[in-house]
């Protein structure tokens, strides 16, 4: 009988670890992360010594951190992203930078060379982008202030990456003229890679959509998954090819298909890849951990862990309390930060013997992968230990619903727009369930008497605690885009018999409801947008009847006119050409009506001046008077 293929064997290992030890690790309440880390240990050279090339995994397994990249740039629109650009450049190079000056002048004060503290420095200033996204997203905190000021430290993270690697080779003794040759290819390597981020960027907007919508014609969906697939892998590809990193094109690809018709469909495709290949990075880094290293030197080890971890977690926690993150908060996002990155282990295998010693190296990858797994065992004590005491400070209920709600209407969201909803419900005697995911919103609600749970949403178990089976309307009140469509998504497939009540930020929105077969949606500023036109009106001297007749005139239009645009609001350029064509009818139809309104009157209400302004003005309490007089007597004959 033939031997097995080794790629056959090695799969059949990493998949029976993962399965046999992952689910232990989450019913310990320990989470899937040190599952898969400790499954690495036990199969690789310092365990069952089953596995014995951890480099070659590590590399193919890289390929999940870029898998993750690119969803999460899925989920960043251009424009989102841009607004991000301060948080990004400037808390994270403040924390880059004073994490790296710190770690340097302790590195320098307890003997190390120069070269050696720098190069150490800027690496374990780095921290682990596939551990803390990873945790961010499973505890559903992306949306958050912490999440997405920890995103945009660990999107800039990748990025200064490239200018670390850049300097190591200047770091190494070279001659003048080695060193002349290095700056041109310097120069070479940087219009290189411009190049291709501008090819990536302009080849993004004019090819990526046309190419996936020819895909999607052929009606086969594994043709579009591989197709997905094969996306990230060339974008991954050619980032390396110049040098950069593969997490941060694929990040790029998704930010420029954000807008996509297909980001959905892309989503669902990528992410089984995704938790695959991201559970074998963390076997890999189990697997990568020098045990002998350890055994050599505890102490020395113990002290770098120790060490390294509490100088960031200082600096990160002053760091976040100058962000102004919520006090509750800062634990979980300092201690994300404060571990070493995977880029470290690049850092210090490209910094080569010139500039590390291979006995240094050893002990800096070493304490970054053990940190990577003291990380989520320190985050279990966490929870245990350190945010209930936060919790009580605060006086923030951080607990989830439990017990089990049966009232027929549940309100997800309960900001300024579901208030109103709920207390006019509340003062017809109606019981309503409300899901709300912010913990002072939950508080301070509960602190003026509102029945208030604290949960997410996007989250089923939690829909089916709060009553989303037996209720009769479901009312989507949340401001977050994404997650209003998450949430309606979930109704529609698992809570059919629930009527939905969703609220529109704006006509788009309104647009993908639509698409999802919800009927009765409400912009949330259009109607009080409406009646502050109309109070404008009545303050230019307009008739009470002629305004509100104005403004619900308006209103039927502006209905009329969604409806008939609706069709084409994912086709940019019938969009504009069916809200011109509208808009225009809409102004002279609006024209005529002001012509025969002037003939009527005799006068135009919006060019009042002189003494006819102030006739008006002496007109209006009697006008005023007929009006609510008329509004009386049609009241009581009712």
């Amino acid at each position: 009988m033939e031997h097995s293929p080794a790629w056959l064997t090695n799969s059949l290992i990493y998949l029976s670890a993962a399965v046999l030890v992952v689910p232990l690790s989450k019913a310990l309440g320990l989470g899937s992360i040190i599952g898969y880390l400790v499954a690495g240990i036990a199969i690789g050279p310092w365990g069952l010594g089953l596995v014995s090339r951890v480099e070659d995994v590590l590399h193919f397994a890289e390929f999940g951190v870029v898998l993750m990249l690119f969803l999460v740039g899925l989920e960043l629109e251009p424009k989102r992203l841009w607004n991000l650009r301060r948080p990004i450049f400037g808390w994270g190079a403040a924390q880059v930078l004073s994490c790296a000056a710190v770690l340097f002048a302790v590195g320098c004060a307890v003997g190390a060379s120069w070269r050696v503290s720098l190069v150490a420095a800027l690496g374990l200033a780095l921290s682990s982008t596939a551990i803390a996204l990873q945790v961010f997203g499973e505890r559903n905190l992306l949306k958050t202030p912490s999440g997405q000021a920890g995103f945009s430290i660990l999107l800039f993270q990748d990025v200064a990456a490239i200018p670390i690697l850049a300097l190591l080779p200047l770091l190494a003794s070279a001659t003048a003229a080695e060193q002349a040759i290095t700056g041109l290819e310097r120069a070479l390597e940087a219009a290189k890679i411009i190049g291709v981020i501008g090819g990536i960027i302009l080849g993004g907007r004019l090819l990526l959509r046309p190419i996936l919508r020819w895909i999607a014609r052929s009606d086969t969906p594994e043709i579009f998954t591989a197709a997905a697939l094969l996306l990230v892998v060339a974008i991954a590809a050619l980032m390396q090819l110049v040098g950069l990193s593969m997490a941060l094109g694929a990040f790029l690809a998704g930010v420029l298909l954000a807008e996509s018709e297909y980001r959905r469909e892309l989503e669902t495709d990528i992410e089984p890849f995704k938790g695959l290949l991201l559970g074998l990075f963390f076997i890999a880094v189990g697997m990568s951990i020098d045990f002998g290293v350890l055994i050599a030197s505890p102490w020395i080890m113990a002290m770098l862990v120790v060490g390294f971890m509490a100088i960031k977690l200082a600096v990160i926690y002053a760091l976040a309390k100058a962000m102004g993150i919520a006090y509750q908060e800062r634990p979980v996002f300092t201690l994300l930060l404060a571990q070493g990155g995977e880029f470290a282990f690049v850092v210090f295998q490209a910094a080569g013997p010139d500039v590390l010693p291979p006995e240094i190296t050893s002990l800096l990858i070493g304490a970054v992968a053990l940190s990577m797994l003291l990380s989520p065992l320190l985050l279990v004590l966490l929870d245990r230990f350190v945010l209930p005491r936060y919790s009580r400070n605060t006086g923030t209920k951080l607990e989830e619903i439990s017990e089990q709600q049966d009232a027929k209407v549940l309100i997800c969201g309960f900001g300024r727009y579901g208030q109103i909803v709920g207390r006019m419900l509340m003062s017809q005697g109606l019981r309503v369930t409300v899901l709300d995911h912010d913990a002072d919103t939950v508080e301070g609600l509960r602190q003026f008497g509102f029945r208030v749970f604290y949960g997410d949403a996007t989250r089923l178990d939690l829909l089916r605690t709060a009553g989303a089976g037996t209720a009769k309307v479901i009312v989507v009140a949340v401001d977050d885009i994404e997650q209003s469509l998450e949430i309606v998504d979930l109704v529609k497939e698992n809570f059919p018999q629930a009527r939905i009540i969703a609220r529109a930020r704006n006509v788009t929105h309104l647009f993908q409801l639509r698409d999802r077969g919800v009927t009765e949606v409400e912009r949330e500023v259009f109607e009080s947008s409406l009646r502050s036109a109309r109070a404008t009106l009545e303050a230019l001297g307009w008739p009470a009847s002629e305004a509100r007749e104005s403004a619900m005139r308006f209103r039927r239009r502006n209905i009329e006119l969604s409806n008939e645009i609706y069709p084409h609001y994912k086709d940019r350029a019938k969009l504009i050409a069916a809200n011109k064509a509208g808009r225009q009818q809409f102004e002279e139809q609006m024209a005529r009506e002001r012509e025969e309104r002037r003939r009527r009157l005799g006068r135009d209400w919006d060019s009042l001046d002189g003494e006819e302004e102030e006739e008006q003005q002496q007109q209006q309490p009697l006008q005023e008077t007929a009006v609510q007089e008329k509004a009386g007597v049609q009241q009581a004959g009712g």
